[in-house]
């Protein structure tokens, strides 16, 4: 009687820390998601009923013909085009992601399948960079940026992106857990070239960690307010977070509008997240083991 005495107790301790865990897992999900809830929900109301209450629930009485008065308004802003900034934003986190997790991915591929001389204290700056503010060197980028003549441009964003020492180092991490180099080896043996190695062969067994990387990437450049707001001097090039921002520079409170564009700039990325969220976890979980 007492063993099962103490299997009960035990069983029933595993429950009560169980339940627990949940409890406040779904608190603090609860507490990430509300935030969300209050600026898309705030988008379908006026200005006026805004500032009387927090709004946690659409406006169900006038659900489209408040959100198009709020889109309404927001167009007669001119410093804010919406289909202006959002191919802006589209282009720019579209060919940085596209640079980042290709040339991440070659350089984690060398520094795993290449003996050569310092590769161990390439890696070791590789790492040391990624402790650097990008607050530090943003300086001396935009002077070099002015210098090329390329101040204003989206390629100010676009070109930095093929450096992300982050993204090499995850994805060298995979390499070392997942990849086996006797699949190059053997490739070699056949004849085929080193690109078509890489391009053909390698890259395929990088796509767990290439598609969270890229969501990372991808997530990060359209979400980016810092670096554009110094280097975008042009109105024809700010991506969707700057036009946003300004909306609070020109003094602007229609707060139903500008909830509306709050949520326009975030709603695809929430979309990506829901959709891709399944490659965040089982490739942060693949490049987090090495064996």
């Amino acid at each position: 009687m007492d063993g099962q005495t103490k299997l009960r107790s035990s069983s029933a301790a595993k429950r009560a820390y169980c339940i627990l865990v949940y409890v406040v897992v779904a608190f603090f999900a609860l507490l990430a998601i509300i935030p969300f809830v209050f600026m898309f929900c705030s988008a379908t109301w006026d200005s006026g009923n805004i500032q009387t209450s927090i709004k946690l629930w659409p406006n169900f009485g006038n659900l489209i013909g408040q959100t198009k008065a709020n889109y309404n308004t927001l167009a007669q802003r001119s410093t804010f085009k919406f289909a202006v900034g959002f191919k802006n934003s589209m282009l720019i986190s579209g060919c940085s992601t596209a640079l980042t997790v290709y040339f991440s991915a070659l350089t984690a591929y060398g520094l795993k399948c290449y003996e050569f001389k310092g590769r161990k204290v390439i890696f070791a700056i590789i790492v040391g960079v990624m402790m650097v503010p990008t607050a530090v060197n943003i300086t001396g980028y935009y002077r070099l940026m002015h210098s090329m003549g390329l101040l204003g441009s989206k390629l100010t964003l676009i070109i930095p992106a093929i450096a992300a020492p982050n993204t090499v180092f995850f994805i060298k991490q995979y390499l070392d857990s997942s990849f086996s180099i006797d699949i190059v080896e053997a490739a070699r043996i056949d004849g085929a070239g080193e690109f078509y190695t890489f391009n053909r062969i390698s890259l395929p067994i990088m796509i767990p960690a290439i598609a969270t990387q890229a969501i990372f990437s991808f997530l990060g450049s359209w979400n980016n307010f810092f670096t554009p707001s110094i280097l975008l001097n042009k109105s024809e090039n700010k991506t969707l977070p700057l036009m946003v921002a300004e909306l609070y520079g020109d003094r602007f409170t229609d707060f139903g509008a500008i909830y509306f564009g709050l949520s326009a700039s975030v709603f695809p990325v929430v979309i990506v997240y829901c959709f891709l969220q399944r490659y965040i976890i089982s490739g942060v979980a693949a490049g987090g083991v090495k064996e």
